[in-house]
C-alpha cells in the first residue's frame, strides 16, 4: 500500500505544476486515501465475522449428527441396563451429551440471528401456565438446592412457539439458580390480561450494576460466577438468545435490579405480527 500511494504522488507531481492550490490538492488526496483505508477495513472486517458465523453455523450442525447418534445408543444402554452397576455410568453419560446438544443449540440460534437469518418460531395456540409449570419441573430437577415457585393471575393463553418460550424460561431460571444467592427462592410469575402475558423472573442476590445490564443481552457475555466448572460449560448465549426469541414473538425483555433482587420480565403479545 505504501508503494502504491508514493507511486500515485509521483505521478501526480510530475503531471502538475506546483502552485498556490498544491497544498490543498495533497490534503485532498491524503483525505481520500485515509476514508479508502477506513472503508476497506470495514469491509474486511464485516466479512471476517460473516464467515466466522457461517463457520459456527455449519460446525454446529455437523456436530449435532453424531451427538445424537451417542444420546440414542447411550439411551439403549440405559434401558438395557437399568439397576445394574453401569447404568448410573450411562446417565451421566446422557447427561453431558445433553448439556452438550444444549450448547450447540445455542451456537446455531446464535448463527442464524448473527447472519440476520432471525430464530424461527412455529406459533400455535398455548397455555403459558402449562408451558411454564412443565419447564420449571425439570429445572427443579437440574436445581435441587433451589426452590422455584410459580405464580399466575389472569388469562395466560396465546398464539407462541411454546418450545421456544420454554427455552427462555429455562435459560432465566438457569440464570437466576447460576448468579443469585444459593438456596434462595426463585420466583416466576404469569400476569395476563387482554392484551398481553408479562413473564417475570426474580431472584435475591448482588445487584446488577448499570454498566453490566447494558451488555448483559450482549451474546458471549457472561456474569462473574463462583463455580469455574459453569464458566467453562457456558457459552455467554443464554440471555442473548432469550432477546432474540421474544423478538420474534414481538415482545420485549428488560431487566431491573436493586436492593438484593434481580427481575428479568418479558412482555409477550398474545397474537404476534408476521
Amino acid at each position: 500500500m505504501r508503494w502504491i500511494l508514493t507511486d500515485s504522488l509521483e505521478l501526480w507531481a510530475d503531471a502538475h505544476e506546483p502552485g498556490p492550490d498544491t497544498l490543498c490538492d495533497v490534503s485532498r488526496f491524503n483525505e481520500a486515501i485515509d476514508q479508502a483505508v477506513a472503508e476497506s477495513v470495514h469491509f474486511f472486517s464485516l466479512e471476517s465475522e460473516r464467515w466466522r458465523n457461517v463457520f459456527l453455523g455449519v460446525l454446529g450442525h455437523d456436530l449435532r449428527g453424531p451427538l445424537n447418534a451417542i444420546l440414542l445408543t447411550s439411551q439403549l444402554i440405559f434401558q438395557l441396563s437399568e439397576g445394574r452397576a453401569v447404568s448410573d455410568v450411562t446417565a451421566r453419560l446422557i447427561r453431558g451429551g445433553e448439556r452438550m446438544r444444549r450448547l450447540l443449540d445455542d451456537l446455531l440460534d446464535f448463527s442464524r440471528a448473527s447472519l440476520d437469518l432471525g430464530i424461527p418460531i412455529f406459533p400455535a395456540n398455548v397455555d403459558l401456565a402449562v408451558v411454564c409449570q412443565e419447564e420449571i419441573e425439570l429445572q427443579r430437577l437440574a436445581l435441587p438446592h433451589n426452590v422455584i415457585e410459580l405464580a399466575t393471575e389472569g388469562p395466560t393463553q396465546g398464539l407462541w412457539d411454546a418450545s421456544r418460550l420454554r427455552q427462555v424460561l429455562g435459560n432465566l431460571v438457569a440464570n437466576a439458580g447460576k448468579y443469585g444467592d444459593p438456596g434462595t427462592p426463585i420466583t416466576v410469575k404469569l400476569l395476563g390480561d387482554d392484551d398481553e402475558v408479562v413473564l417475570s423472573v426474580e431472584n435475591t442476590g448482588s445487584p446488577i450494576t448499570a454498566a453490566g445490564m447494558e451488555s448483559l443481552f450482549d451474546p458471549l457475555q457472561r456474569g462473574a460466577h463462583r463455580d469455574a466448572e459453569t464458566e467453562r460449560t457456558s457459552l455467554g448465549l443464554g440471555l442473548f438468545i432469550v432477546r432474540q426469541i421474544v423478538r420474534a414473538h414481538g415482545g420485549l425483555v428488560s431487566l431491573s435490579s436493586a436492593e438484593g433482587k434481580t427481575t428479568f420480565m418479558v412482555k409477550l403479545p398474545r397474537m404476534p405480527s408476521e
